[in-house]
Order: C-alpha cells, then structure tokens, then sequence
C-alpha cells in the first residue's frame, strides 16, 4: 500500500526539446496528494509543455514521469489516472451536459447504474442539476467551466490538469470562479496541476507556486514566499509590483542575519532569501509597495529615508504614492497607503521606513 505522505506526482529530471529549441531542462519536481500547484511564468517558458508531458500528450526526451508511485512516462493518456480541462473547455456540443459527464464514465467501462450514481454525485456536488439537459450552446461561460470541471472530475482522476481554464471569462466571473475552483479543490482534496501566466490568479488560488523562465525552474514556494521573499528578480518583477534598489553589500551582521548594503551612501539592512551574497557584491533588493510606512519624524525602523510626494494615484480602497527621494539623485520609491495618510502628509517632506524583513536582497 503507497504511503500518503509519498508524492503523488514526481518528476525527475524531465527534458524537452521542439527542433533546436529546449522548452525543458531537467526539470526535478514533487507534489504531494491533495495539493494545489500553480506553473506560473511567461509564455514560452516550458509551463505547458510540463502539463502535456504529465497528460501524455507529448513525450519526454529524457527523465520519467511518476505518478501514484508507477511510472507512466511512456504510457498515452487514456492509460494514466489523469484528466485535464481546457482553456477552450472542449466541451461536445452535440451532448448534453449530463452525457458530456458520463463520457469517461463510459470509457471506464462503468454500468448504467454505476454511472447513473457518479452523475447524480458529482451534479449535485457542482450544482448541475438544472442543466442536465442542456447543450454547450445554452450555457454561460461560468456555466461551461463547471460543466468542463465536472466532467474531468467524474471519473475521479489521481491528478486534474488544468491549462489556463479561465482565460475565456471576464474579469468579474474569473474572480467569482476563482475562489469556486478553490473550494472545490479543498472539498474534494484533489490534487490540481494549474497553470496559467496570470500573477493575481496564481496568488489567489495556489498553495504552491512553481515560476518558470526559459524551460528552468526560476523559484519554488508558497504565494507568501514568492511575494514578499522573491529570490530572483525576475520573480520579484514578475510577480505583483515591487520597488527596485540596486546597491553593493557592505557586509553580513551576523548576530541579526542581516546583509548590510550601501544604496548611493544609505545603509539599507535586508535578508537574502536565496544565499548570502559577498562583501563588495552589486546586489539588487526587492522591496514591496505594502511595506513601506510614513512617518513625520526619523522611525524607530531599520531602514528610513526621506522624500518627497511627487505624484498620487487614485485605486480605489488605496492610494499609490511616488516618492523623490532625498539624498539619492533621481532615485523613487512607491508606496501603497490609505487616502487618510496621504491628505495628512501633504507635499511636505516625509519619512519613510521599513523593516530589514522587507527587503528581499537579490543574488540574480
């Protein structure tokens, strides 16, 4: 009997090539039983090739693909305990929707009755009901990404695929699906291999981010990790929005595990999510909008400088502020704060700080 702390995914040191172009390179990963990963990353940077490979629609050039402990590298789709919903749905639209779901059902080799019982099951759970009889054709974009979810879920598969399943919806329903895909996930304890190249979407839904960049893993973590301890720049650019500084490490305070760097005559105190850089080494740290604070006088924080208000941006629920700031020639910051902070501060000259774990000091 496999051992429920096993993965049930693992891949090892998977590669892919399409002519000259490497789309994977030796790509090492597990994911264990009940767990929602997110592939996250540009175009082109190997995130769907890693879903078609898991799916059986292409074929590794070199590493194996292991699920529930079997090896299935070379095995076709209909032989792995996998199913996948497309971005485009791929639902038949010359079936209802209740024979959409007990397609593979069907191909499970299942009697009436058993099939009947899975449909009842899995319509109530989704509520389906209402729809039963209708075509693709009659349905709602929200409506047809259920229908898509319900029919990969029918057959009770060890792992779902899905590839950017929500691109087809509007802003206002993407958020609503988002948070219902979720709730299923937790619900059935299913384990969901996601991927799609929005950041938000990634961030929302994910238990565990996995970026790409050019067929490699770039950083692998929880939304939490990645965001506000990116060890990369180019996580810390891709994901959400972020203040850049580029300065030189003066060195490590040891007792605070702290990197020490100058930024253009400021000691700026941080923390290097991906290793400890040297002493004399041009660094660039990540440090995110919600971090900052504003003060009136010097704070009591590791890291302050002083600016000025140049420009404000209205978002809403918050304002976006833009900083000059003050003994670093041509150099900003922004800052996320309340309507009420902002009105006090004025265009006065003010204070800004942040703690040491804030800053992420970047090695790459």
């Amino acid at each position: 009997m496999a051992d429920p702390r096993d993965p049930i995914v693992r891949l090892d040191g998977i590669s892919k090539r399409f002519g000259k172009t490497t789309a994977l390179h030796e790509l090492h990963l597990s994911i264990a039983p009940g767990e929602f990963v997110t592939f996250l990353g540009p175009s082109g940077c190997g995130k769907s090739t890693t879903l078609r490979l898991l799916g059986g629609f292409e074929k590794t050039d070199s590493g194996r693909i292991l699920l529930e402990g079997k090896d299935v590298t070379a095995l076709p789709p209909n032989k792995r305990n996998v199913n996948m919903v497309f971005q485009d749905y791929a639902i038949f639209p010359h079936m209802t929707v209740a024979q959409n779901m007990a397609f593979g059902l069907e191909l499970k080799g299942l009697d009436r009755a058993a099939i009947d019982r899975r449909l009842n099951e899995i319509m109530s759970f989704l509520e389906l009901e209402p729809f039963a009889g209708r075509y693709a054709s009659q349905l709602s974009g929200g409506q047809r990404q259920r229908v898509a979810l319900a029919r990969a879920l029918a057959p009770d598969p060890a792992l779902l695929l899905l590839d950017e399943p929500l691109g087809a919806l509007d802003a206002k329903l993407r958020g609503q699906v988002q948070i219902e895909l979720k709730a299923i996930q937790r619900q059935t304890h299913k384990t969901f291999f996601f991927v799609t190249h929005d950041q938000d979407e990634a961030l929302t839904m994910s238990d565990r981010i996995v970026v790409m960049n050019a067929g490699r893993v770039e950083q692998d973590g929880t939304p939490e990790e990645l965001y506000f301890r990116p060890a990369t720049r180019f996580v810390a650019e891709f994901i959400g929005e972020t203040n850049l500084i580029d300065g030189t490490v003066r060195g490590i305070d040891r007792d605070r595990s702290e990197v020490v760097m100058d930024w253009r005559g400021i000691e700026l105190r941080g923390q290097a999510p991906a290793g400890v850089p040297a002493a004399g080494q041009d660094v660039t740290a990540s440090l995110r909008l919600e971090r900052l604070s504003f003060h009136e006088g010097r704070p009591d924080t590791p890291n302050a400088v002083r600016g000025r208000i140049v420009n404000r941006t209205f978002l809403g629920s918050r304002m976006a502020v833009d900083l000059q700031v003050e003994d670093v020639s041509g150099a900003r910051l922004r800052a996320f704060t309340d309507h009420d902070t902002t009105s006090r501060v004025g265009d006065a000259p003010v204070w800004i700080g942040w703690d040491s774990a804030s800053l992420a000091v970047l090695t790459s």
